[in-house]
């Protein structure tokens, strides 16, 4: 059986931010990344975890083409993204689409839900405009919105739902490849899982393939099939996530784990019964 070509590919990527300027002030440099890389199979859930200030924003930004590449490759369904952003900027818009972390910053409050989400397809021509209604709603549908939802606007809407129609509008263009930026960090404990079993139910239905971004480990394990620990830039240990989470070989992904607050009493009482002993 021949394997499938990754779905993401990257290499040695760097991003050095400069802060200071003119004579006035010493410049200083801030290397937010520091020689990434990765690959991700096609259909599958790879997480990027760490403290704030890791870089894994940075790393999103970079794929999806929001922050510059300054050395290093990223390779998307077989095409370099600084390339492709020069030559076909539409194309690659509609290969990977970017789900952002606040549902509330992330829709125009001004335009209505069925415009929303219907903008892509308006912009790629992917659907008819006679057409382009019924296939909104079809997709509000597929995420967990109701009909009704396209004459309305975003404020009318709860967190949790917000984050449904970012996600419908990101199905939009057909993407093969969503980052989510720490999707579920804004919701509550209870909405954190309905939209982690949407994002699922969409994967084995579409065959997407997620970058997701994340600190919370918990949310990592349920969701990715492998996972990339950051520090201060650079990957410091990946690999399954089962082996990282439970058996991890970093010194600070083992601080990473342990500073995971323990929700169960009884557990944390055990937990620390036994550190004492």
């Amino acid at each position: 059986m021949t394997q499938q070509a990754p779905a993401i590919i990257t290499k040695d990527l760097c991003r050095t931010f400069y802060s200071g300027h003119g004579f006035a002030f010493r410049r200083r440099s801030v290397k937010a990344v520091d020689g990434v890389g990765f690959a991700v199979q096609p259909g599958t859930t790879f997480g990027i975890v760490g403290e704030s200030g890791s870089g894994k924003s940075t790393v999103a930004r970079m794929l999806c083409g929001l922050e510059r590449i300054d050395s290093g490759s990223a390779i998307v369904d077989g095409h370099d993204v600084s390339e492709t952003l020069k030559s076909d900027p539409l194309g690659f818009r509609k290969t990977l689409q970017l789900v952002f972390q606040d549902p509330y910053a992330a829709l125009n409050p001004y335009w209505k839900i069925g415009d929303l989400v219907g903008e892509g397809m308006r912009v790629h021509g992917l659907c008819p405009a006679g057409d382009r209604k019924v296939r909104v709603v079809d997709l509000l549908d597929q995420c967990g919105i109701p009909a009704n939802a396209v004459d309305r606007y975003p404020h009318e809407f709860s967190g949790g739902q917000r984050q449904r129609i970012c996600i419908a509008r990101a199905l939009a263009v057909q993407p093969k490849v969503l980052v989510l930026d720490e999707p579920v960090s804004a919701l509550d404990v209870s909405i954190q899982a309905q939209i982690l079993l949407l994002l699922q139910e969409l994967q084995r239905e579409l065959g997407l393939t997620y970058v997701f971004i994340s600190h919370n480990l918990a949310v990592v394990e349920q969701i990715c099939d492998r996972v990339a620990v950051m520090k201060t830039g650079r990957i410091v240990e990946t690999g399954e996530t089962e082996q990282v989470i439970h058996a991890p070989q970093h010194p600070y992904t083992q601080a990473l784990i342990a500073s995971t607050p323990i929700p169960e009493p009884r557990c944390r009482r055990m937990t620390e019964d036994t550190e004492q002993v």
